[in-house]
């Protein structure tokens, strides 16, 4: 690994982007998983007898 305090501008630039689209990829699948949950159990929930 590089020494963080002797990169440059520009490589510090790129690894905060990276690393911000590496977190909007993870909130994505995470809302995705959540969203399939819900729209599965919701059906069944909707259904069952009470």
């Amino acid at each position: 690994m590089s020494d963080p305090n002797r990169e440059d501008d520009a490589a510090a630039k790129a690894r905060r982007g990276r690393n911000i689209a590496i977190a909007l990829g993870l909130v994505a699948f995470v809302l995705l998983v959540y969203l399939v949950t819900v729209v599965r159990m919701g059906a069944s929930v909707a259904s069952r007898p009470l």
